[in-house]
């Protein structure tokens, strides 16, 4: 299965304080806390053979911790990761996961790097995964999945906020609601594209 996520943010402890940009990391007092739980959170849903999209801001680790650190949490994290650099995240990091990356169980490289983005079709659509928000006006099939902003949502019905604090996870019915940290899954995805669609709709 794919899976899609972005802005964990792992070892932020500034993330800790912001109510209104990330409301629901201020349950947390220390960010091992807040990492536990999305590591958690993550290895729910994800299997060792799935794959998963990250689309930047993977942790603030040259702050409150290691590189070797952030490796370990990579390390625990399931499934086969494909990373897009995020304004947290530096070549230098992607380098040294480069130099330690390893054939997982499906003998896939755990980790895959994108500098700018990534694109697949799925279920007729096209899509584009990107660190910033991108606007491509209205289209019928494409859509832009991405991070960076955190508890917001664009005003645009093609652009789907996927980071773990993101305002368009509001779409969701309570009880559907992805765990805090969880990758989306693409049915999840379909579901959010159609939600934020018809929210749209509404307003005309």
């Amino acid at each position: 299965m794919i899976f899609v996520t972005s802005d964990t943010h792992f070892f932020d402890a500034n993330m800790l304080n912001q109510q209104n940009f990330a409301p629901e990391r201020y349950e947390f007092f220390y960010t091992q806390n807040m990492n536990q739980k999305i590591i958690e959170a993550w290895n729910l849903v994800v299997s060792a053979n799935d794959t998963v999209y990250h689309l930047g801001d993977i942790g603030v680790f040259y702050k409150n911790g290691s590189k070797e650190e952030m490796l370990d949490i990579l390390n625990s994290l399931n499934g086969n990761i494909i990373f897009i650099k995020g304004n947290h995240d530096s070549r230098d990091f992607f380098k040294f996961l480069a130099q330690n990356n390893y054939q997982s169980e499906n003998k896939q490289v755990k980790f895959a790097f994108e500098d700018i983005g990534a694109y697949f079709k799925y279920n007729h659509r096209q899509f584009y995964l990107t660190h910033y928000p991108m606007l491509f006006g209205v289209s019928k099939n494409i859509i832009n999945l991405h991070g960076h902003v955190h508890h917001y949502s664009i005003n645009q019905k093609e652009n789907i906020n996927v980071g773990i604090d993101s305002a368009d996870f509001d779409y969701f019915f309570t009880n559907d609601k992805p765990t805090f940290g969880s990758p989306l899954s693409m049915s999840q995805i379909e579901f959010l594209i159609k939600a934020k669609r018809d929210d749209f709709n509404k307003r005309k």
